[in-house]
């Protein structure tokens, strides 16, 4: 039933009964009946008309903002429109504003999405290894990367802060900690440090650790997130061209050759180290002129190449490197598993020298950069010259004696 009904029907059915009640008792004759009858449904016409026409046609426009602002303030319903209005238009804001925010949290999430994926496609592109460290419980996350680093499968390094700690090597234990805390507290604003962590076969490898703290709007750290890299072939270069670098300053002549092959043959971790010189041209024979053998010098020798790894690295000026199986393949070698041969160049481009290694084992994977060798055989090349020169002046002095 309709509003306009429900504000008609009660009153027309009660003048209804009024007259049929009054018709009944015989207080009205008919014709006065018949009469009162007209008018009461003249009454109802004319009260649903104005019904329509002031209250139900201006309440179905309430709010329509296509139609204009009524002017008369006093009016009860003018002020529910103007209300409504107002409703209906902070709503229409509201949902505008809401979209809006659906809208960008797609996008935000979208590109989280995306920014995870190149994430970690750029881990593991890096062989990183990431980790997740939380303060408050000391609850760490480490990745099966990060322990594969360290020689580990993913179920035989626990995820505990007390791992980490035991596998750190204890000279970083202190520093290490230190920096932490440093960036916990807000005064750096990332954690970078070279460490030194256990490996499973019992060595140690260094890691270059690097962290930062996610952090609550007060500023105060709940989750460290971090990447390590191991430089450990970084460092280990590092140590050989500082170890050798140290012990040959200064030195020349004898006294730089014997240093270079004693000090190369240390960082290096070999059995055997030899600088020579070539005896003829084109190259058959060689001689030592420092020989380092079982951790101490031997007297210089004179030998043929032919048959030995030294052969092609001397008439060829290649750089030669058998990992394993040189005594196989070179039977007057036998007695070693491994060799490193570098020529020696003079200033016009030929072959002067080499600069040879044995050992009894097998070589690692991670042996000296040829390039970072050459820097020393350079100066061995310089030397050798310099050696050299100053023996031909020595025999035209002698001559002219």
């Amino acid at each position: 039933m309709g509003l306009r009904w429900k504000l008609v029907l009660p009153p027309a059915l009660g003048g209804a009964l009024l007259l049929v009640a009054a018709s009944a008792e015989g207080v009205v004759d008919r014709s006065l009946l018949a009469v009162l009858a007209g008018g009461l449904v003249v009454v109802l016409a004319i009260a649903m008309l104005s019904t329509e026409i002031q209250l139900l046609r201006p309440l179905s426009r309430l709010g329509d903002p296509a139609l204009p602002v009524p002017d008369d303030r006093a009016d009860e319903i003018a002020r529910w429109d103007r209300e409504l209005r107002h409703l209906r238009n902070s709503l229409a804001q509201t949902q505008a504003s809401l979209e809006q925010v659906r809208d960008d949290w797609r996008d935000a999430r979208t590109g989280l999405q995306r920014s995870e994926e190149r994430f970690a496609a750029a881990v593991r592109g890096a062989h990183d290894g990431m980790w997740e460290w939380e303060p408050d419980n000391d609850s760490v996350l480490f990745s099966p990367r990060w322990k594969a680093m360290l020689g580990y499968d993913d179920d035989e390094f626990q995820n505990r802060y007390e791992s980490w700690l035991d596998h750190l090597h204890p000279d970083d234990v202190e520093r290490v900690q230190e920096e932490i805390g440093r960036h916990l507290e807000g005064t750096l604003t990332h954690f970078e440090q070279q460490l030194r962590m256990r490996h499973k076969d019992g060595r140690y490898r260094w890691l270059l650790s690097r962290g930062a703290a996610l952090r609550h709007a007060n500023g105060r750290p709940y989750r460290v997130v971090g990447l390590d890299t191991d430089i450990t072939r970084v460092k280990r270069v590092e140590s050989i061209v500082q170890q050798i670098a140290e012990g040959t300053d200064g030195a020349k002549g004898e006294v730089f050759f014997r240093a270079l092959v004693q000090h190369f043959a240390a960082a290096l971790e070999v059995n055997c180290a030899f600088i020579t010189e070539c005896v003829d041209h084109p190259p058959t024979r060689v001689r030592t002129l420092a020989f380092w053998k079982a951790a101490d010098f031997q007297k210089n020798i004179e030998f043929d190449l032919a048959n030995t790894p030294c052969e092609a690295v001397v008439k060829q000026g290649v750089s030669c490197v058998h990992r394993r199986g040189v005594g196989t393949m070179f039977p007057r070698d036998a007695a070693y598993e491994s060799y490193i041969g570098l020529p020696i160049f003079g200033s016009d481009g030929e072959v002067i020298g080499h600069l040879a290694f044995f050992d009894t084992s097998e070589l690692p994977e991670e042996v000296l950069a040829e390039s970072i060798m050459r820097i020393f055989t350079a100066r061995a090349g310089a030397e050798l010259e310099r050696r050299q020169a100053l023996a031909r002046l020595a025999g035209q002095r002698s001559s002219a004696a």
